[in-house]
Formats: C-alpha cells, structure tokens, sequence
C-alpha cells in the first residue's frame, strides 16, 4: 500500500493543494480510504492525521471504511420521490442484498442515497463508479445489477459501443440534454473564438472591464454581484498573482443549466475565463467541477487541450509574450456548501468546505491568499457573448433594472421539462405555458434555498432581479403533491449539507425540521408557527454563510403563501404545555427508575459475609 500511496504523492508533487485529488486515486486504488494511506499522506505532505481526516471525512463521497465494491449513489430528490424513487430503491435493496447507506456481506455492492446529480429532467437517476444512469425503473435496475454480478463494468454497461470516454458521443450516450428553448445569449452557433479573443486582446484589461460594466452583467450564481466590478476589485487588488476560478458546483436540487452547458457550450465557459484572466492578469484558472459530473470530466480536458492546440489557452496566448493561462480541472467530492465561493476556495487548496468569514473578499485574498475572481459556469458563458456582441446588446436585453437573460432548469409537473433561456421580465405564468405545465398550484423557484410561490397569488410576478431573481431552477407541483412534506424534505437537505461550523445552521435547521414533523404528525399548534418565523428570521441573519441565510426559506415561503396548509394540521394547546409534548414519555424514565427503587428497598437485606 505505501509504494502505491508514495507513487500518488509523488505525481501531485508533495502538493498539499491537491489533497482531494490525492484521496481519489486513493479511493480508486482500494475502493475506500484505508487508515495506512492516511498516515502515509500526513507524513509526505507535512500534515497531521487529524488534518487529512478533516477533509477526508467532510466530503460525501469519501469512504472512510470499505464501501462496496460497486457503489451505487441513489440521487434522492423531490423530483425523483415524484418519479418512482423509492420503487428504485427498494429494487436495488432486493437485487444488491444491501440495504441503504451499507453494503452486502460480500464487499460486493454498496447502496447510498445522495443529493441532487444535475438529473431533475431524467430521474430517477444515479451515480455507479463514476457513470450516471438515468430514467430509471425496477426492470433496468435488475437488469444493470445482473450484469454487474456477470463481471460486467458500469462503463461498460452504460457504453456497449466502446465509445471514446473523451468524446461528445459518449456524454450524449449517458445523458440527454434538453435545451427547450435557447435565446439570444446561450447555446448559439459555434462562434470564432480565435476572432472573438484576438479581438478582446487587442483591448486594454480596463476596457475589457468596462464593456462588462457597461453590460450590467450580474452574476448569475445567486448573488447576483456586477461581473465587471468583482473583475475591477481584483484587478485593483496589488498582488502579481491572482487567479481565476469557474464555479461549476452547481449542487441545489432541480438545477442542472450548467450540465448543459459544460456538455453543448463548454468553450464559451472557458474563454469567458481567458477573458477573465486577461481584465484581472491571472496566468492560472481552476474549474472546479462537482464530483456528481465526474463522466464529463475527460471531455471538458478534451475541450481544453483543442484550445490549447488553437494557441488560445497556455502560454503566450495567440503570441502575446505578456499573456499565458491556463486552465486545470479540480473535482469536488459532494458538498453542497462548496457552491458557495469562499467554501470552494477552501476545497481548491485540499480542505473541508467550510466558508470564510468576509471581508477579506476572495477578489482582495482568495485562493492561496491571492485575489481571485469566482464566476459561475453561466457567469462566464454570457460574458463570451457579450464580448462578441457588444455591452449595449447585451444591456439592451430584459429590462432597466435586470439586464440580459439567464437559464432556467425546468422539472416536476410539465409536459416539457428541460432547459429555457428566459429574457428577463418574462412573467410566471408565461413560463408555465412554454413548458407544458399541468394543473399548476406551487413553484419552487431557485431550488430549495429559494421562493416557493402560488400560482394563484404570483402567476404575473416576472423574472427579474427586483422580483422572481429565479438562480437556475424552477420545479413545479401540482395539487396531488404533499406540499409539507416537500418543505419537510427541503430542511433535510439543508440539515444534511450544512457544514456545522456555525449555530444558527447547525442547530437551527435540525429545530425547524423537527418543528415541520411535529405539524405534519398533526402534534403542532399555534406557538410552533410563530417560533417556525421567529427562529428561521434568526437564522437567516446570524448564520455565516448563503446555506444559512437561505435554508429557512422553504418554510418561511410556504408559511406566507400556503398558510393554509399549515393551519388545517393545526390543534388547539392545552394549558401550558405545547401538544407535542409528551409527558408520558417524559416521565417513563422516572417511573422505571422509581419502581427500581422500590424493588430494591423491598428485597430483604443481605448480610456482607468477610
């Protein structure tokens, strides 16, 4: 195992940096991380164990015990529970002999659930030693395990025809990609970007700078902030080294826009951080790509190496001696949290994604310490066709205070689930008409962390950053769902991914999710809606980071909007005591202690013999 483990380490260069790249290949080697290799990278890279255990024991598709052979990742969405999930698992459970979260006696399979895969328009979906499964049913399910048992890799399973794992082909044999609607902005005919960057390169940065000003592009990740001032704030920034960094961590359930774009527009992705690079004077990028999307990575290094080839990505960009970048790939190992800039900043240097206190902005000491700026996937795709069109084309789009368009992933009840550019401004209900919607009552619009909102009273709200800012995702529920147990489903997600350093999240969401089982369980009354509001305000503004400040929300949504719900599994309280309370159960600890009291006073005493 050391030879193995030394043979890791040295290819990485002794790079502390690259730990989680590192627990991979060691992953792959023994199909979990033993404790022999633990110590063996503590001793090379000058950490201690605790260190390497802290990252390794963070993220979720680490292993620290052996996990299976054959790892099944069941995604565990709403939109899946909608489609046949747990038929799924209970499928998988019969055939594997392993139930969820371990594996069989064997070592042979091991069945875990996870969170959203990218896959809300093709579930029930999962993840099988790094190749994805879609549209999932029990007879497909018995039928991949059968061939797994017949010595039969997932790969080639999933690709009969052998087709080069680099390829497009091969993407497109796994996935489907459904791009419903492309507008002006995303998913166009294949533009000249050797034209396109010698064009920009004949730009100073600053001017660079100031079309994306000029363009009003904002970042279109979830905050929201001005690409062109996040890009002006570290250029300004004295240091000789910065970076750039695409955030492809898109991990909130129900979106999956920047799948589709890494697969049908990866080069407007990196050439919007060329660009980048060039306004802020970075020599070095990372995208960092979520572990769920590991089939995509030997294609996008595919992408990179034909840039590479084309004199647009490396050093001395089309024979600028005063410009070289370059672009590496570095894979997350499931973390939601890791979409937040400050936390994938962390998991780039080899930690546990635990976001940083701001100020410092990563544009003033990012990754290493060094400026940097971090734009989504989507971010750095429109900032290549704004360039190539012009910041008053680009401004022109939308409305005066939301400039352009963005995409939407669409799933739940529609006849066509999919992707849809939406020009801002486009109102709700316009939306539910293009994408086939059924019986609408409730849309969660940007995933969980998001708005959920009813048809009835926000059908004509519009998309907009002054109202539906709308971050990728809108799942849509007609009236044959349990609204409250989605709620319920939202909050163990954000229990779950929540990465435990500060109270409000860590402490908090267990209490709201526990709260919302009380209510369900009809045990709640009138004091547990006033505490649902109270806390989930506190929570909001005291947590440290998005996760926190965003997780109450699918109750605080629905409590403004679906008040009804809540009310009707309502009781009256009795007295001072809240009806979830059980004093019975309270007491019985008491009551089992007092009669063992009993039982000894009334035994006859027993003389000590010496």
């Amino acid at each position: 195992m050391n030879k193995k483990v030394l043979s890791i380490v040295k290819r990485y260069q002794a790079d502390k940096t690259r730990l989680l790249d590192m627990l991979w290949e060691i992953q792959r080697q023994y199909d979990y991380i033993p404790h022999g290799a633990i110590l063996t990278l503590a001793d090379e890279l000058n950490l201690s164990v605790n260190d390497i255990r802290e990252t390794s024991s963070f993220y979720h598709f680490f292993h620290m015990r052996p996990a299976g052979k054959h790892r099944f990742y069941l995604s565990n969405t709403v939109i899946a529970r909608m489609n046949g999930y747990q038929q799924v698992l209970m499928a998988l459970e019969q055939a594997t002999g392993a139930t969820l979260g371990s594996m069989d006696v064997s070592g042979t399979f091991g069945v875990y659930d996870t969170a959203c895969i990218g896959l809300s328009d093709q579930e029930p979906a999962m993840l099988i030693d790094d190749v994805v499964f879609t549209r999932l049913t029990v007879d497909k399910v018995q039928w991949i395990i059968a061939q797994l048992q017949q010595g039969y890799s997932a790969a080639e399973i999933a690709n009969p025809q052998q087709l080069p794992t680099h390829s497009i082909a091969y993407v497109d044999q796994l996935v489907e990609t459904h791009i419903c609607q492309a507008g002006p902005v995303f998913f166009q005919q294949e533009t000249d970007y050797h034209r396109l960057l010698q064009q920009c390169l004949t730009h100073d940065p600053d001017a660079v700078i100031k079309t994306v000003l000029n363009a009003r592009l904002q970042g279109l990740g979830g905050a929201g902030f001005s690409t062109g001032e996040k890009w002006r704030l570290c250029r300004e920034t004295a240091s000789q080294t910065k970076y750039v960094i695409g955030n492809a961590d898109e991990g909130e359930p129900g979106t999956y826009k920047d799948r589709a774009l890494l697969i049908r527009s990866p080069k407007e992705v990196f050439l919007g951080m060329i660009i980048a690079a060039w306004a802020i004077g970075a020599a070095q990028g990372i995208l960092y790509l979520r572990a769920e999307y590991i089939y995509l990575k030997q294609f996008l290094e595919t992408e990179l190496q034909q840039l590479r080839e084309a004199g647009l990505l490396g050093r001395h960009i089309l024979g600028r001696e005063d410009f070289s970048f370059d672009i590496r790939i570095q894979m997350g190992a499931g973390a939601y949290i890791c979409g937040d800039e400050s936390a994938l900043l962390e998991s780039c240097e080899g930690k546990r994604g635990t976001p940083r206190v701001k100020p410092p902005f990563p544009a003033q000491q990012g990754y290493l310490g060094m400026p940097t700026t971090v734009n989504n996937v989507e971010t750095l795709a429109a900032v290549t066709r704004l360039m190539e069109k012009g910041a008053a084309w680009y401004a022109g789009l939308g409305f005066a205070t939301s400039a352009g368009s963005r995409l939407v992933s669409v799933s739940g009840d529609c006849a066509r689930p999919g992707i849809y550019e939406v020009e801002w401004g486009l109102t709700l209900n316009q939306l539910l008409e293009q994408v086939g919607a059924v019986e609408p009552w409730a849309i969660q619009v940007s995933g969980p962390s998001g708005e959920c909102v009813a048809v009835e009273l926000s059908g004509e709200r519009r998309f907009g950053y002054d109202d539906l800012v709308c971050n990728g995702s809108l799942m849509i529920f007609n009236r044959s769902r349990d609204l409250l147990d989605i709620v319920h489903q939202f909050m163990q997600f954000f229990v779950t991914e929540s990465c435990g350093i500060c109270t409000p999240c860590r402490v908090g969401n267990v209490e709201l999710r526990q709260k919302i089982e009380r209510i369900i369980a009809g045990k709640g009354c009138q004091q547990d809606l006033d505490d649902l509001l109270s806390w989930g305000e506190i929570i909001r503004r005291t947590s440290r980071c998005g996760l926190g400040a965003t997780s109450p929300n699918p109750i605080l949504t629905t409590l403004a909007q679906f008040n009804q719900l809540y009310q009707a599994k309502l009781i009256a309280s009795q007295g001072t005591l809240l009806p979830s309370f059980d004093v019975k159960a309270a007491l019985q600890g008491h009551e089992q202690a007092r009669i063992k009291v009993m039982q000894i006073e009334s035994e006859p005493s027993k003389e000590v013999v010496k």
